[in-house]
């Protein structure tokens, strides 16, 4: 089938277009607000952008509490999501305002980052510090800016020493999730290799 992305006629019940850019990482935010509030929330549309210096990505419909409290701070920490801490990536996700903790909601642990003043999920097994760099907008057909990208840069990295082996990090076995289309999602346990050409 062919489809025309622009007037999205698909014919579905569904728009397919999660299930095809697929698996996608979560960005498992933490911020803080100029309040001092914690805050945490999955999002899917996350991705490294850069190896050298890095840089990720990040997606945001409506301008949600993650997005606010990033542009007024400038920060913000992306925590690994992974399989065992599925529930936990998930509770954070609910509705709820601004003044509640998504941590206390979650029922993880607050650890200190030390470059940036948001905390980091102590539970996770990687954490990116980031700086933000930008947010864009992204206008729809009629020029309205309902989704936002924010660009970060990363200047610290957390990773828990039970998952280094031999100079390597052993990503599988941290089991990190990703986000397919519809309510599904993946879990990272295969491995295999292949070398580029030379």
């Amino acid at each position: 089938m062919f489809y025309d992305a622009i007037r999205n006629d698909h014919g579905f019940e569904y728009d397919p277009f999660k299930a095809l850019v697929a698996p996608r990482p979560i960005g498992w935010l933490s911020t803080l607000s100029v309040d001092g509030i914690a805050n945490l929330a999955p999002y899917s549309f996350f991705n490294a952008m850069s190896q050298s210096p890095h840089y990720v990505v990040v997606g945001s419909g409506p301008r949600k509490d993650s997005l606010r409290n990033i542009e007024a701070t400038g920060e913000f920490a992306v925590n690994l999501a992974t399989f065992d801490l599925r529930e936990q990536v998930n509770a954070s996700s609910a509705p709820v305002p601004p003044f509640v903790d998504e941590f206390e909601v979650a029922r993880v642990s607050k650890a200190p980052c030390r470059l940036i003043k948001a905390p980091r999920v102590a539970e996770s097994p990687v954490c990116l510090e980031c700086r933000l760099f930008r947010v864009i907008d992204l206008p729809d057909d009629e020029g309205r800016a309902n989704d936002h990208i924010a660009i970060g840069r990363v200047i610290g990295i957390h990773i828990d020493d039970r998952h280094i082996a031999d100079g390597r990090v052993n990503t599988a076995a941290m089991r990190p999730i990703a986000r397919l289309g519809y309510s599904e999602y993946a879990t990272v346990s295969e491995v295999w290799r292949m070398r580029r050409p030379p």
